[in-house]
C-alpha cells in the first residue's frame, strides 16, 4: 500500500487503530475533513462497519503487531490515532508506529492510574498526545454545573473567555432587542456570536432582532458573567449538591471536581464492588449500591432537593428514562451521557438536558490537533482551540497569529472576512479585547472566530 505525502492542501494520510464508536466518529469526520484515513481492527465486522459508513480503507489486523501496521501502510502515514478500548494497546501501537515510521501518534487513555504519571508517558512513549475523553467530559460537566443556567461552556485564551450557550427569557431586555443597541442596554463586556432559532442557525449583525425563546451563545469572562445574567434576566443560583447516576470513570472524575468545589456529591452504583472502590477513592462522597432507575431509591435519597443530577450509566435508555424522571419530580439541572448517535437524535427533542457524548469530544480535540499539524506545512497560526455549537453546525476556534498571517495587515473593517464569520475577541499577552473596526490582529495575538463555514485551519482562512 502506497500514499502520497501530504500537503496542507491534501490533507494528511491517517490510521485509526480501534473501529469502536470513537474510531468510527473520528473516521467520519476526518475523512470529512480531506483526510486519506484506513482504519484497522481484529474485528472484522467492526471494519466493515467503519468502511460503510465511511469511504475510508480498512485493514484487519492488530494495531500491536509491527507486520500489522506496515502491511497497514504505516510508513506512509503522517499520524496514528491509537482509540482501541485498551490503554496499554493504544500505548504500544503508538511507541511501535513512533519508531517504525517517527510519525505523530495520539494515545486514547482512560484509565485513572496513568494521570498522574501522563507527562511520563507522553515523553517516554514519544506521544503527539494523549486524550482522557472521560477526564475531559468530566471538566465538561463541572463547567455547566458551575454555570447553571449554560447549556454549553467553552473556554478559550486560556480560561480568561468563556462561550456561554444561553436561551433568552420571556421579559428579558434581549427579548426585541436590536443587536445595534446591545452595548447601550446591556454593557460591552460581553458579545452575542450566535443565534439559533427554531433550525436556523445565524452569526447575527447589527441589524438583528433577538426574540425569547432564542438559544445565544455569547462570548464573556467568568468575572462579568454574574452582572451579565442578572441584566439580562436570568436567575444564577448557586447548584450545592449533586447527583451522579452510575460509578463509572467520568463520574470518578466529575465527583472529584465537584468535591474539589466544595460541592456535595452523591453516587449511585448498581455493581457493588465498584461501589467498594468509589468509596475508598472518593471518602467525602456519598457512595450508595443500587439502581439509579429505581423510583423508590430515587424517592429516598431525596431526588426533588437535588441542584443538578448527572445520568452516567452504561446504557442510554436508562440515562434518559432517568433523565425524564427528574423533569417531572425537580426543576434540577440534567446532564446525560448518551453513546449511540441514532439516540442522540431522537433524544434532543426531549428534555432530557444537556447531551454530553465522550466520542464528539474526542474528535473535537484531535480535530484541533490534526488542524494544527495540517497547517504548520505552511504559515500563518495553528488552531488552540476547537469547539463544535449548535449539533456540528457552527465551529468556535481559536487561532495563534504567526509572523506571516495576512490578517495583521490592515485593521479589522479593512480586511475582507468571509459571509457567516465573526471575530469574537483578540487574546493579547493575556488582556482581552473586544475588537472594533479600528482594531487591528498583531503577530502572537490569540483570535477567538466563530463561523458557519468549515475547515478553517488558520487564521487567514476567515478571509475571502
Amino acid at each position: 500500500m502506497h500514499r502520497v505525502r501530504y500537503t496542507a492542501e491534501r490533507g494528511m494520510n491517517i490510521l485509526i487503530a480501534g473501529c469502536g464508536q470513537v474510531g468510527k466518529s473520528l473516521a467520519q469526520q476526518l475523512n470529512e475533513e480531506g483526510h486519506e484515513v484506513t482504519v484497522m481492527d481484529v474485528d472484522e465486522r467492526a471494519v466493515k462497519s467503519v468502511t460503510n459508513a465511511s469511504d475510508v480503507i480498512g485493514y484487519r489486523g492488530d494495531c500491536t503487531s509491527l507486520a500489522a501496521q506496515i502491511e497497514a501502510g504505516i510508513k506512509d502515514m503522517n499520524l496514528l490515532i491509537a482509540a482501541t478500548n485498551q490503554d496499554e494497546k493504544n500505548m504500544l501501537a503508538c511507541l511501535i508506529a513512533r519508531k517504525a515510521a517517527k510519525i505523530n501518534t495520539i494515545a486514547r487513555v482512560r484509565d485513572p492510574q496513568y494521570l498522574e504519571e501522563m507527562n511520563f508517558l507522553k515523553d517516554e512513549l514519544g506521544l503527539s498526545m494523549a486524550i482522557n475523553p472521560e477526564q475531559v467530559a468530566a471538566s465538561d460537566l463541572a463547567r455547566l454545573i458551575q454555570i447553571p443556567s449554560a447549556l454549553e461552556v467553552d473556554t478559550f485564551a486560556k480560561g480568561k473567555v468563556s462561550l456561554i450557550r444561553l436561551v433568552i427569557p420571556k421579559g428579558s431586555v434581549l427579548d426585541g432587542l436590536q443587536l445595534k443597541d446591545f452595548a447601550s442596554k446591556v454593557g460591552t463586556a460581553a458579545l452575542i456570536c450566535v443565534v439559533e432559532r427554531g433550525n436556523e442557525v445565524v452569526i447575527p449583525g447589527g441589524n438583528f432582532r433577538l426574540a425569547a425563546g432564542d438559544s445565544i451563545s455569547v462570548t464573556l469572562s467568568l468575572e462579568n458573567l454574574t452582572a451579565f445574567l442578572t441584566k439580562v434576566g436570568i436567575t444564577a443560583r448557586r447548584i450545592r449538591n449533586v447527583l451522579i447516576a452510575g460509578g463509572g470513570t467520568i463520574a470518578y472524575y466529575l465527583a472529584k471536581r465537584l468535591l474539589e468545589m466544595k460541592i456535595s456529591v452523591k453516587i449511585i452504583e448498581i455493581d457493588k464492588k465498584r461501589c467498594d472502590e468509589l468509596a475508598s477513592a472518593l471518602p467525602k462522597a456519598m457512595v450508595i449500591h443500587g439502581d439509579a432507575t429505581d423510583k423508590t431509591l430515587l424517592m429516598e435519597e431525596s431526588i426533588e432537593d437535588m441542584d443538578a443530577v448527572c445520568a452516567l450509566m452504561e446504557h442510554d435508555e436508562a440515562n434518559i428514562l432517568l433523565s425524564l424522571f427528574v423533569d417531572k419530580v425537580c426543576d434540577a439541572k440534567r446532564m446525560i451521557k448518551i453513546h449511540r448517535n441514532s439516540f442522540e437524535e431522537m433524544v434532543a427533542e426531549l428534555p432530557v438536558g444537556t447531551i454530553i457524548s465522550t466520542k464528539k469530544i474526542t474528535a473535537e480535540y484531535i480535530t484541533r490537533f490534526v488542524r494544527s499539524k495540517q497547517n504548520s506545512v505552511g504559515s500563518g497560526s495553528d488552531v488552540e482551540a476547537l469547539y463544535r455549537l449548535m449539533d456540528g453546525r457552527v465551529e468556535a476556534m481559536e487561532f495563534n497569529v504567526g509572523e506571516d498571517a495576512k490578517v495583521t495587515w490592515g485593521t479589522l473593517k479593512d480586511l475582507k472576512i468571509r459571509k457567516n464569520t465573526l471575530i469574537c475577541c483578540i487574546n493579547r499577552n493575556g488582556r482581552i479585547i473586544r475588537p472594533g473596526g479600528n482594531d487591528k490582529i498583531e503577530e502572537k495575538d490569540s483570535v477567538v472566530v466563530v463561523t458557519t463555514q468549515r475547515g478553517l485551519h488558520s487564521i487567514d482562512d476567515i478571509l475571502e
